[in-house]
C-alpha cells in the first residue's frame, strides 16, 4: 500500500483517524502499531512476521544493554566499558545487518561469486525485497546504539517500541526517524488542530509533487532510459537524466512530505528530509539538503565512530570512501549504486582537499552550474541499469560521442512533448514559495498596528519580516492574512482533487524508492 493510492486515502487513512481520535489516548500507540502492521501486511503478508521478529529482537537487545548497566544512563555520551552491554549491542547489530544483508544482497553476492569462479556454486534465491527494510533496519540500529551510548532511555514497553519501528508514515520510504527525536512524543505527544491542519496541508503538497509532477516526468525519463545511448545521442541522454533528476526528487521528496505531514496529524514532529537540494552550490551543500536523515545517520553512526576528520588525511579519505561506499550499497544491490557512492566520496574529498576554496571564490552562477553538473552525473549512475560497459556508453553519450541525436530524429525522441513541463519542475524545485511567504509577512508587518514576534535564538540572522507573525495584527492585516490562508487552502484542495483524479484515471504511478 502506498500513500498515492485510493485504498490508502479513502480506506486505510480514514479508518486510522477515526479509531485514533475515537478511542482513549491511552490506546493510541497500540492502535498505531496495529494499523502499521496491517499497512505493512497489505503488501507483504509474509514479511510482516519479519517485521515482528525485528521488533522483538531489538527490544530484547536494548533491554539487555540496559540491564547490563543496571542504572539509567541518559545523557552519558562516553561508550560503556561493560562487556555484557557490548555483547548485546553486537548481537543486535549482527541480527539487524544480517537480515538486511540476506534479503537485499543475497542475489547480488551469488551472481558475482558465480561469475568470478565461472560456476553456479552459490544459488540465487531471487528473494523479493521486503518493502522498507532499509529504512526500518536503520531505525532499529540507531535505537540500540543510542541506548548503548546513553543517548536514549530503553523503551520497556515492547508495543511502544514496535510502534516506533513499524510506524506506517515513515515505514516504506523514510525519513529515517531516530528514537531520540520522538522519545518524548511516544508517551507525551499533544495533538492540536493547528498541527493536524498543517500536517494535512503538507500531505497535499507531497501528494501533488508525487502524482502531478514526478509521475509525469517519469514517462519521458523511462522511455529514454530504456533506449541505447547510441540511438538517442547527446540530446536524448541529457534529457533522460534531467527528467530522471526531477522524477527522483519529486517522487522521494513528495513521499517524505506526505510522511512528515501524516506524522504531524498523529502528533509526531518528524524532521525535515529535503531542503531544496537542487539550489546547492557544491556537492557538500547538496548532501546537507538531500535525504538529510540518511546523511546524518551515516555521519553519526559510521563516519564519526571511524574517527571523522579527527584523524590523518589518508585515514580521513579512507573514512570518506568507506562511508560513501556503504551509502551506495544501502541504496541497492548493484554495481552502479556502489559506483554512485564512490563517485560522491571522491567528489567530496576533492572539494575538501583540492578545489573547494577556489569554488567558494567563484561567481555564484559558476557554483550553481558546478552543483547541477555534479548531481546530474551522480543521477546518471543511479538511473542507468546494467553493467559498467552500458553505463560507460551512457556517459559517452552525455559527452557527445554519438552526436546530438544519435540515430534518431528529434521527433522520434518524444522528449520534446514534455519540455513545456520543465519550467513547472524548476519552479517547484526552488524555494519560491518560502520567498513569497517572507514577502507577504513583510507587507503585513508594515501595516499599521502589526507586530512580529522576534525569536533570534531560534532564527539567528533572520530579519524580523521573515519571522512568523504574532497575533498582534491590525484588523486589516488579519483580514489579509485570513484571505491569503483561505486562498492557499483552496489551491491545496485543488491539488488534492487533481491528484485523486489522476490516480483514479489509472495514470502512470511508479515509485522509485520501493527498491530500497
Amino acid at each position: 500500500m502506498v500513500f498515492s493510492s485510493l485504498i490508502f486515502m479513502f480506506g486505510f487513512l480514514p479508518a486510522v483517524l477515526v479509531c485514533y481520535f475515537l478511542f482513549d489516548k491511552r490506546f493510541s500507540n497500540y492502535l498505531l502499531l496495529a494499523f502499521s502492521l496491517i499497512f505493512y501486511a497489505w503488501g507483504e503478508p509474509v514479511y510482516v512476521f519479519l517485521m515482528i521478529f525485528s521488533i522483538c529482537t531489538n527490544w530484547v537487545c536494548a533491554m539487555g544493554i540496559s540491564h547490563a548497566f543496571g542504572r539509567k544512563r541518559l545523557g552519558t555520551h562516553t561508550p560503556p566499558q561493560k562487556a555484557n552491554s557490548r555483547v548485546w549491542l553486537i548481537v543486535g547489530l549482527v541480527i539487524n545487518l544480517a537480515i538486511l544483508g540476506f534479503f537485499k544482497y543475497e542475489g547480488f553476492l551469488a551472481d558475482n561469486i558465480n561469475a568470478l569462479v565461472g560456476s553456479d556454486i552459490v544459488p540465487n534465491l531471487h528473494l523479493p525485497l521486503p518493502i522498507g527494510i532499509s529504512f526500518f533496519t536503520l531505525q532499529a540500529v540507531s535505537y540500540i546504539i543510542d541506548v548503548y551510548w546513553g543517548n536514549a532511555k530503553v523503551q520497556r514497553n515492547i508495543m511502544y517500541l514496535g510502534m516506533y519501528i513499524a510506524m506506517f508514515p515513515q515505514l516504506v520510504a523514510g525519513p529515517i526517524v531516530r528514537y531520540v527525536d520522538i522519545e518524548h512524543e511516544i508517551d507525551n505527544r499533544k495533538i492540536t488542530l493547528d498541527g493536524f491542519v498543517n500536517g494535512l496541508r503538507l500531505f497535499c503538497v507531497g501528494l501533488g509533487k508525487k502524482v502531478l509532477i514526478a509521475n509525469i516526468v517519469a514517462i519521458p525519463a523511462t522511455l529514454l532510459l530504456t533506449q541505447s545511448p547510441e540511438a538517442i545521442g547527446f540530446i536524448g541522454c541529457s534529457t533522460a537524466v534531467i527528467f530522471y533528476t526531477f522524477q527522483i526528487y519529486f517522487d522521494f521528496g513528495g513521499y517524505s512530505d506526505m510522511a512528515i505531514g501524516l506524522g504531524k496529524m498523529f502528533g509526531f514532529d518528524y524532521k525535515r528530509n529535503f531542503n531544496y537540494p537542487y539550489i546547492s552550490k557544491s556537492v557538500t551543500e547538496f548532501w546537507r539538503r538531500w535525504h538529510i536523515s540518511l546523511s546524518s545517520f551515516f555521519r553519526d553512526y559510521v563516519y564519526i565512530p571511524l574517527g571523522g576528520n579527527r584523524v590523518s588525511s589518508l585515514r580521513w579519505m579512507l573514512n570518506m570512501m568507506i562511508v560513501w561506499g556503504l551509502t551506495g550499497m544501502w541504496h541497492g544491490a548493484a554495481w552502479n549504486f556502489i559506483g554512485w557512492g564512490l563517485y560522491y566520496g571522491l567528489v567530496l574529498i576533492g572539494e575538501k582537499k583540492l578545489w573547494g576554496k577556489a569554488l567558494a571564490k567563484a561567481p555564484s552562477l559558476v557554483q550553481h552550474a558546478y552543483g547541477i553538473i555534479s548531481f546530474l552525473i551522480g543521477w546518471t549512475f543511479f538511473a542507468v541499469e546494467g553493467d559498467f560497459a552500458h553505463l560507460a556508453s551512457w556517459f559517452a553519450g552525455l559527452f557527445g560521442a554519438f552526436g546530438f541525436l544519435g540515430t534518431s530524429t528529434l521527433w522520434e525522441l518524444t522528449s520534446w512533448e514534455y519540455l513545456s513541463f520543465m519550467p513547472i519542475c524548476i519552479i517547484a524545485a526552488t524555494p519560491i514559495v518560502p520567498w513569497l511567504r517572507k514577502k507577504v509577512e513583510c507587507k503585513l508587518e508594515n501595516l499599521p498596528g502589526s507586530t512580529v514576534v522576534a525569536a533570534p535564538e531560534k532564527n539567528p540572522g533572520v530579519p524580523p519580516c521573515a519571522l512568523v507573525l504574532s497575533n498582534n495584527l491590525s484588523p486589516a492585516a488579519k483580514r489579509y492574512a485570513v484571505a491569503i490562508t483561505v486562498a492557499v487552502d483552496v489551491c491545496l484542495a485543488l491539488v488534492l482533487v487533481a491528484s485523486i483524479a489522476s490516480i483514479a484515471a489509472g495514470a502512470y504511478n511508479p515509485f522509485i524508492y520501493f527498491q530500497f
